[in-house]
């Protein structure tokens, strides 16, 4: 079992208020988050583009290792994931999680890899987090 952590600080309330978003490792400090971050493209970040990258980066690795045990040992992976944020029953929700992978895997079949790629995103902790729609688009390059 592993456990990580991150802080969030909101000064100020509603659109006038803003954040900062902090991580145990570091990679993440002070950075700013709001209203703005969120819905009107200013500098900084925001939760959903945070969720978006958590789970591009657990279901690549996840699709790595599944490559790895069964048999593949070389490739490259390259995952983009849209975070869908929508107007519902009064408030807002994450609708969609949308996983774009792109992948080169030397002497697979586009039948294996696609097999793979679906268990990985089905068994990915992220995916497992996730109370959305969760898409995956798939292509192997040669």
């Amino acid at each position: 079992m592993t456990t990580n952590t991150a802080s969030a600080r909101y000064e100020g309330l509603g659109k006038s208020g803003k954040g900062h978003i902090s991580t145990r490792s570091g990679v993440l400090s002070e950075q700013p988050y709001g209203f703005a971050t969120r819905f009107e493209d200013a500098p900084g970040t925001n939760p959903e583009e945070l969720v978006a990258a958590a789970h591009a980066a657990c279901f690549t690795m996840a699709t790595s290792f599944a490559l790895d045990k069964a048999g593949h040992k070389d490739g490259t992976l390259d995952t983009e994931c849209t975070v869908t944020l929508e107007a519902q029953d009064g408030g807002f929700a994450v609708t969609k999680s949308a996983l774009d992978l792109t992948a080169r895997i030397p002497g697979i079949s586009d039948e294996e890899f696609q097999r793979i790629a679906a268990e990985a995103k089905a068994n990915c902790p992220l995916s497992k987090l996730l109370n959305c729609e969760i898409t995956l688009e798939a292509r192997l390059q040669s």
